[in-house]
């Protein structure tokens, strides 16, 4: 069964497998008080603690421990929607964070201007009372009609600065990425504004060849959103922004493994391309963790038939219904080494969004957020550390 639980007092947990940073470690332990990361080795030289568990007498032979994963791109979940305020926020962070998810930014879709910062302005609350959202993510309303998905093309818009500070200044420093597609008018403008404010720009829904997502990544956008959907593909006269970000070591690309997005040949070929800048994301809607039928996504009308959304109006794919722990499976069976697809969870979204100081690893020092897994990569039990500060 999953458990879920804060990290309070003194926790051992020991005779695990580590997966984290790249490597795996075997028979590892690691000790958090009071939510932080406070030693780790190897074999029984740990002292005692108020709750000590063994990896393997919970979670079997080969028992994994890995950091807590980190959803840099996520909409809902358990049947709500993030776009719907506070209960349906929290009620879909619940599902996620069962499933290893111990940190989300919350993203939002295309919507009217002022709806949009309103939203904003209340995920900022959020990120004062609850420890495991890191912010928001504007997904929207800056990109291009042809590449709208699930977007309500009608409310898409140019951005202008005014505009981008209007959501800038309602997020207080909590807008974690805006997504934008830079060819529109004032489009690279726009990212070298959102990257000023200290938030990260994402080039994403959008017809930018690679030229355009050079001069993009020049101007300060680090981010490519969920690569290869809603965005010109690679042909080999003309590379495409997918290319262009593998080619920039700057860049961390965010990829959809869930078989629906991304073929699993295609999610292997974006770890060997970007090694270590590869984000697993969910895009999970609201039906991830709930059952098939029919959910707004914004303003948009989606049906979701054996776990996969789409859109009514245009038969695009309109989110997903994956979870992190998935995803993880996914990736391996595609191919992906094992530490790979725990970095792709953990420590390059962290870096994406400016987090990797305190979260991401399970190093001294780093937030006690820890996930166990069995050898079959499925969650046994959760912790999660203290409120990160903003």
């Amino acid at each position: 069964m999953i458990t879920h639980s804060s990290a309070t007092g003194s926790l051992v947990i020991h005779s695990a497998r580590i997966v984290d940073g790249g490597d795996i470690v075997e028979d590892g332990w690691v000790r958090i008080e009071d939510g932080v990361v406070t030693g780790r080795g190897t074999g029984s030289e740990w002292t005692a603690a108020d709750e000590v568990v063994d990896a393997v007498a919970l979670a079997g032979p080969g028992a994994l421990l890995t950091p807590g994963f980190v959803d840099i791109h996520g909409h809902g979940g358990a049947g709500a929607a993030f776009d719907d305020g506070v209960e349906a926020i929290r009620t879909g962070r619940e599902m996620h964070r069962a499933h290893g998810t111990t940190r989300a930014v919350i993203s939002l879709v295309t919507a009217p201007l002022e709806s949009l910062a309103r939203s904003v302005a209340l995920i900022a609350d959020l990120t004062e009372t609850d420890a495991d959202i890191l912010g928001s993510h504007l997904e929207g309303p800056f990109l291009d009609p042809g590449h709208h998905g699930a977007h309500e093309p009608s409310l898409l818009r140019h951005p202008t600065s005014a505009d981008v500070a209007l959501l800038l200044d309602a997020g207080r420093g909590t807008v974690r990425q805006i997504t934008i597609a830079p060819e529109l008018p004032g489009g690279l403008d726009a990212i070298r504004q959102i990257v000023a404010a200290g938030s990260a720009a994402a080039v994403g829904h959008t017809d930018a060849d690679a030229t355009m997502a050079v001069a993009a990544f020049e101007a300060g956008a680090s981010i490519l959103t969920h690569a290869f959907n809603a965005m010109p593909g690679i042909h080999h006269r003309a590379p495409g922004p997918v290319l262009a970000a593998a080619a920039d070591h700057r860049v961390v690309l965010e990829a959809i493994a869930d078989n629906v997005h991304l073929d699993p040949h295609v999610v292997k070929l974006v770890f060997d391309s970007a090694p270590a800048r590869v984000a697993l994301i969910t895009d999970a809607m609201a039906a991830a963790g709930s059952a098939d039928g029919h959910y707004d996504l914004g303003a948009v009308r989606v049906t979701v038939e054996n776990g996969v959304a789409r859109a009514d109006d245009t038969g695009s794919i309109a989110g997903s219904t994956l979870t992190q722990d998935v995803a993880l499976q996914r990736a391996v069976q595609a191919g992906v080494a094992l530490p790979e697809a725990v970095r792709a969870l953990t420590q390059t979204p962290a870096r994406a969004i400016g987090r990797d100081a305190s979260l991401g690893s399970l190093t001294t020092g780093m937030l006690g957020d820890a996930v166990l897994l069995d050898a079959d990569l499925r969650v046994a039990r959760v912790w999660s550390g203290p409120r990160l500060l903003v």
